[in-house]
């Protein structure tokens, strides 16, 4: 997995309450954690009440733009 740490998250000084970081799951799902807004293409928001969000990356979720796990069900060839 990778780790990409968002805009004002500074290693050095550890996470707090404002870092998000997103992490690619290897034929999965992006997990976002933190404070992060999620909004449609609208601009309203897709509130959350989770730390931990995942993003389908794979098309097939029932739930968009979270994941649902259908990428798991059968993998495109």
């Amino acid at each position: 997995m990778n780790s990409i740490p968002i805009a004002g998250a500074d290693e050095s000084a550890g996470a707090d309450e404002s870092d998000v970081t997103i992490t690619v799951c290897h034929d999965g799902p992006l997990l976002v954690r933190g404070a992060a807004r999620i909004l449609d293409t609208e601009g309203n928001s897709l509130g959350s009440d989770r730390a931990t969000v995942a993003l389908c990356r794979c098309g097939r979720t029932s739930i968009a733009p979270f994941c649902d796990s259908s990428h798991k069900k059968r993998r495109r060839p």
